[in-house]
């Protein structure tokens, strides 16, 4: 059997189980469910299965629930938080794809428009401010 990797999105536990884990009763995980507000995944034959994640959450509604909190508001605060989770998820993401590039990059260039045309200038070297920068703008009848 090929190893299987668990995080906390993998769904393993049974609904008698998850509600036991979350303090609930198993119908109000089913209507949780109903609502969209805390979804597990489905077995093949269509059995809910809860992550450590969705018992985070059901704790985690559970808890704003009894501060007074509505359901439609509880159900768009965790929509945020999956949210943010993913936009950080993918800041790692592009930030490695960065750091790789960098380190992959041949000699990074920087280049400059002068009287002379466009030179390569040395990383760091600023150019003098009173030197004249011309743009050519296509159409403009000039050039």
């Amino acid at each position: 059997m090929a190893d299987m990797q668990m995080d906390a999105d993998t769904p393993v536990f049974a609904i008698a189980v998850a509600a036991e884990l979350a303090g609930m009763h198993p119908q109000t995980l089913r209507q949780y469910d109903r609502i969209g507000l805390v979804v597990p995944g489905r077995t093949s034959g269509g059995s809910r299965r809860y992550s450590t994640r969705n018992i985070e959450q059901l704790r985690e509604v559970a808890q704003l629930s009894s501060e007074g909190m509505s359901l439609p508001a509880i159900a768009r605060l965790l929509d945020l938080k999956d949210e943010n989770r993913m936009l950080r998820r993918r800041i790692v993401e592009l930030d490695a794809a960065l750091r790789a590039e960098r380190e992959n990059r041949p000699g990074v260039r920087v280049f400059a428009a002068g009287s002379s045309g466009v030179v390569p200038m040395p990383s760091g070297r600023r150019i003098r401010r009173s030197t004249d920068l011309v743009l050519w703008r296509p159409g403009s009848g000039r050039g």
